[in-house]
Formats: structure tokens, C-alpha cells, sequence
């Protein structure tokens, strides 16, 4: 299993758009082949950062994601609305 966690940073006006584009999308992830878990998080200091903490059956099914149309409609809706460079890891339990 991979765990994938990205950090986003977001401009604060568009913090409400950012959530509206997750919650309008986040069961098409969840139900998208070989993810198992998807959460989001928000820093309880910093405000504008938010963190996706997801669980992929490998790093293939996180693959197919990340080339798909549902990948690239979400991120092209995210990514205008950053105020820094998004940082991600993919990770598994030690």
C-alpha cells in the first residue's frame, strides 16, 4: 500500500473555492480504482494549508489516477488557486 500526502498552500480567497472543488469530487476519489482511504487536513496555525492523505492498493493504481481525467479536471480547478509550490510525498509503513 502507498500512502500519498500532499501539502497545498492556498491564496485565502480562494480557500472556499478549493473546498467547494474537493467536496464536489472527493467520493469519485475514493471510489476511483485502488484507493482505499482519502482525507483532507487542514493546519490548525496556518489556516491556508491544507494536506490530501490518501491510500493507493500500489503505486500504479496511483499512476492511473494521476494520468486520468478525473486527476486532471481537479487539478486544473486546484493548482490556479495556490499561493506556494505544492509539495508531495508517497510513502509506505515502516
Amino acid at each position: 500500500m502507498i500512502i500519498r500526502i500532499v501539502k497545498m498552500g492556498f491564496l485565502p480567497d480562494q480557500i472556499d473555492a478549493f473546498l467547494e472543488n474537493f467536496e464536489q469530487n472527493k467520493e469519485k476519489i475514493r471510489n476511483f480504482e485502488g484507493c482505499s482511504h482519502l482525507k483532507l487536513l487542514r493546519d490548525t496555525h496556518q489556516t491556508n494549508q491544507f494536506f490530501t492523505y490518501s491510500h493507493w492498493e500500489s503505486e500504479e493504481h496511483l499512476n492511473n489516477y494521476r494520468n486520468s481525467a478525473l486527476f486532471k479536471g481537479v487539478w486544473a480547478n486546484t493548482k490556479n488557486k495556490f499561493s506556494q509550490r505544492p509539495e508531495a510525498w508517497s510513502v509506505i509503513e515502516a
